[in-house]
Order: C-alpha cells, then structure tokens, then sequence
C-alpha cells in the first residue's frame, strides 16, 4: 500500500523557491574558464557524463531488477538517478582532495543540461523495466510537460545566474558561496520538516527506505570511481566523478514528484531520504579519502 504524505501546495512554492536559488547559486560559479575545460579534461568530462548518463541510471535498472520494488519506489529509484548532480558534491570533492574545477564543471554542464537531459533519461530507462510505462501512462507523464516545467525551475535560474555572473562578476564573487550554503542549509531544512510532518509515514517505512537508499548511492559511487579506473584518468579525477555520480539533485526530484507524480509516497520518501543519506555517504567517502595520497600519474 503506498504511504500518503502531508505534503500542501504552499510547499511545493516553497520547494520550487528553494531550488530556484539554488540553481542560481550554481550559476553564479560558472565561468569562461570551465568552458574552456572541454578541450584540456576531454577524457575527465567523457567519463563523468558517462558516469553520470549512462552509469547511474543502468545500476538503477540493474538494482531494480534484483531487489523488484513497488513501482513507486522504482520510479523514485531511476527519477533521482536522472537528476543532474547536487551542488554539494564540490564540497566533497574538495574535501576528498578531489578536481574541484572538474566537480564544478560537471555539476555546470549536468545541471544547464538538465532540463533536457532528465525527463528523456527517465522516461528512456523507465520504458525498460517491466510495467513502469503502464503506470506512467496511468499517471498522464509527458515529456513535453516535464521539458516545460524543468525549463523554468532549472534553465531560467541557471541563465539569470549566468547573465548576472557576466555583468557583475565582482558581486557574483561575493554573493556565490552564501548564496549556496544558504539555498542547502534552506533544503536540508525543508526536508527535514517534512519528514516531522510525516514521521508516522517515514517511522513505518524507514527500514526499507534506508536499505534500498544505501545500496543504491553506494553503489553509485563505486560504480563511478570504478569507471574512472577503467579509463585510466588520475586518482582525484576518480574521486571527483565518483561524488559527481553519486551526489544528486533530490530537491529536484522532489519537486517533480509533487508536481506530476500526485506526491507519489513511495517516490517521495526515496527523494528526500536520498537528500539526507548522501550527506552522510558523501561526508564518509571525503573523509576516507581525505588522507590517502593523490597520485599525479595518468
């Protein structure tokens, strides 16, 4: 039986505020010089993005096939795999002594990229498990909709983020990192009252939310550092798109999950429990890394 939520539409303009700031934030950093990176870290970008697109999204279909969730979970599943990287993750991978530039880069391109990107990686990789497109048809889930939507919680802000970047970089500089730590302290916040007002709902299904979230991001980051081995890229190019692969945009999911998915239970308990739990994977992955070497070889 799918858990109902507490959930109202005065929060859901607050859920789409608080990460329309946020995706300002993220474009108040990128600069001409992280364009620049696609000619100089070809074999660093190929490999986030395949991570990130291809990756993630194939572990999903895989994790689901093993586990056979409710289809309301295996939509929270594959919609957070399609979301483009959390801001968060540049943390991370400072702190792990990772490629910030590369983080940064990343975490720019996913994100400007998104509003494309995600509805037609989630709508692709959901045709491939078995009853998910009936349930989607049930549900009234067009690309044309979610295109539209994602075009204004996410390309607008990120455009307007950028015009601002260009026009006025001294204040962009200075606004850039409260702006950011703001807009996630501001999300953190939000998924934490919700899961106040739904503490019945998330006490009953903790346990299988927990398991299948930590399985999940685990192995998203271990499937990313794994690929960056294999295509031999250095070892803080590894760190930084294991992080960027498993650090996701939950608030995004979040707000499509109110927005077209009728504030699905299942889909929401995975999104917002993914957007503790990889603050926690991320902290530990970091903190491992921390004080290991960084090898400059290739």
């Amino acid at each position: 039986m799918e858990p109902k939520l507490n959930f109202s539409p005065a929060s859901l303009q607050i859920l789409n505020v608080c990460l329309a700031i946020i995706m300002f934030g993220v474009a108040l950093s990128i600069k001409p010089e992280h364009f620049y990176q696609l000619r100089h870290q070809k074999k660093s970008l190929i490999t986030g993005f395949l991570s990130q697109y291809i990756l993630l999204p194939l572990i999903t279909c895989l994790l689901i096939f093993v586990l056979n969730p409710s289809p309301g979970i295996a939509l929270g599943m594959l919609l957070v795999a399609a979301c483009p990287g959390g801001n968060v993750s540049n943390f991370f991978t400072m702190l792990s002594r990772g490629n910030v530039a590369l983080s940064v880069t990343l975490t720019a391109f996913t994100s400007l990229l998104a509003f494309l990107v995600t509805p037609a990686n989630f709508l692709f990789w959901s045709s491939l498990i078995p009853g998910l497109t009936q349930h989607l048809k049930e549900l009234e889930i067009h690309f044309t909709d979610l295109l539209l939507n994602m075009t204004g919680i996410l390309l607008l802000p990120l455009v307007a983020g950028m015009l601002f970047q260009y026009k006025f970089p001294q204040a962009a500089e200075k606004i850039a990192k409260p702006a950011r730590v703001i807009s996630i302290l501001i999300l953190i916040s939000f998924i934490a009252v919700t899961l106040y007002f739904n503490a019945t709902v998330f006490y009953d299904y903790i346990l299988l939310v927990f398991w299948i979230v930590l399985i999940h991001n685990g192995l998203a980051l271990a499937g990313g550092y794994w690929l960056s081995i294999l295509f031999k890229n250095r070892e803080e190019v590894h760190r930084t798109v294991a992080i960027e692969t498993g650090i996701q945009n939950s608030g995004l999911a979040l707000v499509l999950i109110f927005t077209f998915f009728n504030g699905n239970g299942f889909m929401a308990l995975i999104a917002a429990w993914w957007g503790v739990w990889h603050l926690v994977s991320g902290f530990v992955f970091a903190y491992s890394f921390q004080r290991k070497p960084v090898e400059q070889s290739a």
